[in-house]
């Protein structure tokens, strides 16, 4: 069955986008009477038949519905993006295929990349959530100056992945008994000493993602597959 993204759905009609309308009545070749499902992004899903295939507006009539509750945890990752986009559009993809309540990404002192346009992410997050079944779309924040942000966050949900010297414990010793976890993951060039001390200096804890040296991507994906197993 053809899932479609509609955040905005009320009442028992939806009509399409005029670029999905063309997508479902040109490419898909829907007609008239033909089953169709509606997520909502708000842990709606809906069931839904073509009432009328126009290529322009195609208009979609209600047949069932059930609301899934929020997860009774809630992940968020905060991560300085690569340079290469690519990969912090694969790990979007992957992120909300796992699960993830939120992703934010930081500026960083070693940032590769000091802005950030959330458009191209949203659009893959939401092709994301309807490939993977999963039904809540989970927030993407825009660049935030790792100062702020940590100044911010509830530092009791908040852990710090690097790679200084010092006691670290793994994230998936302590992540087990917190319904609510954020997890920092540095750039390339790993957090700078001074951003390590401002934020133990907040109270977020210290927090190793194994043996190996990963890379950016692949340490924000770990650290969603750590809070999300072991709780």
């Amino acid at each position: 069955m053809h899932t479609f993204f509609a955040p905005d759905l009320a009442g028992p009609t939806h009509t399409l986008p005029e670029d999905e309308s063309k997508h479902a009545v040109r490419v898909l070749r829907l007609g008239p009477g033909d089953a169709v499902e509606l997520l909502d992004g708000r842990g709606g899903r809906y069931q839904a038949e073509v009432a009328d295939a126009n290529p322009k507006r195609c208009q979609l009539r209600i047949t069932a519905h059930e609301t899934s509750p929020p997860r009774a945890t809630y992940t968020h990752v905060a991560v300085a993006p690569t340079k290469n986009l690519d990969r912090m559009e694969w790990l979007v993809e992957k992120a909300v295929e796992v699960g993830i309540e939120r992703l934010t990404f930081l500026r960083c002192a070693r940032s590769e990349r000091r802005e950030l346009k959330l458009e191209r992410l949203e659009k893959i997050a939401i092709s994301a959530l309807k490939q993977s079944g999963q039904t809540w779309l989970p927030q993407l924040d825009d660049m935030t100056d790792f100062a702020a942000f940590v100044a911010e966050v509830e530092p009791e949900t908040a852990f710090i992945a690097h790679l200084e010297e010092g006691e670290r414990t793994e994230l998936k010793q302590v992540v087990g008994n917190a319904p609510r976890c954020c997890v920092l993951i540095g750039p390339e060039g790993d957090f700078t000493p001074a951003e390590i001390a401002l934020a133990l200096g907040r109270g977020i804890r210290p927090v190793s993602l194994g043996a190996s040296r990963l890379r950016t991507e692949t340490a924000a994906l770990a650290a969603v597959f750590a809070a999300q197993l072991c709780r």
